[in-house]
């Protein structure tokens, strides 16, 4: 693969943008290198690392090519089936893809009515949970996913989320729970699971709740683009997903973008891959996010928490996943959308 040196090129680098300065691609990875690249003037663009949406939904591999578009280097998948998908989907490129496999369910909470889930997701004591997590580590998952619902709701009983999250955590790995309810919230909280996933669209998270993730070192990733879609389901209610992700961001809680992009039959919307996430980093600026928060959001951050230690920042020897937008982000999140090129993994999109 030949090297690109990218000219006149102000980089994001966590905090704000650098004076313009050049960028080496050397085949899949960042170099420092430019002789003999082919050079591209960038004129005082601005160079992001690639983006990552911390929570996706994918049944086809056209929708890896559709986050790739919208600058989306990396997805992580919280919830594909059967595993000969999984398996497809991590060569189908262009864009990184990372799954949890199937989730552990309840017997009776909205995701054992979703076509095609299998029946050994349904998980109802300790002891399947565990069995549960064995399962998906035989498979090879990046993380596991699990569904807390309020009690009564459908979901697991508490016992058996906890078993679920110590027994991902004895064989290395981390526990994602969806909660969408703030009696799921209290529920996934007290698992001390490393990530929640979603806020509740209707209802506040409890403070103690809040406090709770904060003092444990607790991962956010509210999906506010779900939960605004949502909405729909709750005739003229006004929403509380703003003001439960500001709360999170005012007390410490680390927050993560991410979508729940999906095109899932029994899924509460379908939320658009890539676009989706730059309606994400708005609605995260409405919870009082600044732009270099949200950036790191979809970059650094995600990259650190889920230990993909090759990406998230743009540095000699790391995975050369880039996005060249116009503009400056950090003063105007909409530059974000002004797109110019992507390269994943050193591949111009």
């Amino acid at each position: 693969m030949a090297k690109t040196a990218l000219r006149d090129v102000r980089v994001f680098d966590g905090r704000g943008l650098t004076e313009p300065r050049t960028v080496v691609i050397d085949g899949s990875v960042l170099g420092t290198d430019s002789a003999g690249a082919r050079e591209i003037d960038a004129a005082g663009a601005t160079l992001l690392p690639g983006f990552i949406d911390a929570h996706v939904h994918l049944t086809a591999p056209e929708q890896l090519a559709d986050l790739a578009a919208w600058g989306v280097t990396t997805a992580l998948d919280m919830g594909c089936f059967p595993a000969e998908r999984v398996a497809a989907l991590r060569s189908a490129g262009p864009a990184d893809f990372r799954s949890a496999g199937p989730p552990a369910i309840g017997p009776g909470g909205m995701h054992a009515r979703i076509p095609g889930m299998p029946a050994s997701s349904i998980v109802t004591t300790a002891d399947a949970a565990v069995r549960f997590v064995e399962k998906r580590v035989a498979e090879g998952v990046d993380y596991v996913k699990g569904v807390a619902e309020a009690p009564g709701d459908g979901g697991p009983p508490a016992e058996a989320l906890q078993a679920l999250v110590d027994a991902a955590r004895e064989r290395g790995l981390h526990t994602v729970l969806h909660a969408a309810t703030p009696g799921a919230y209290h529920l996934a909280v007290a698992t001390g699971a490393r990530f929640v996933t979603h806020v509740p669209t209707i209802g506040r998270i409890a403070a103690e709740d809040v406090a709770a993730m904060t003092a444990a070192g607790q991962t956010a990733v509210p999906t506010l683009t779900m939960m605004e879609a949502a909405l729909t389901r709750f005739a003229g209610a006004a929403g509380d997903f703003v003001a439960n992700a500001a709360a999170l961001h005012a007390a410490g809680v680390e927050i993560l973008a991410g979508t729940d992009a999906n095109a899932q039959p029994g899924a509460p919307a379908e939320v658009a891959h890539g676009s989706s996430l730059h309606r994400e980093f708005e609605l995260l600026a409405e919870a009082g996010l600044t732009p270099a928060e949200i950036l790191r959001a979809a970059t650094v951050d995600p990259a650190r928490a889920f230990g993909l230690t090759d990406r998230g920042e743009i540095r000699p020897g790391l995975r050369a996943d880039l996005v060249l937008v116009e503009g400056d982000p950090v003063a105007d999140l909409s530059a974000t959308r002004a797109i110019r090129t992507v390269w994943c993994a050193g591949t111009e999109i």
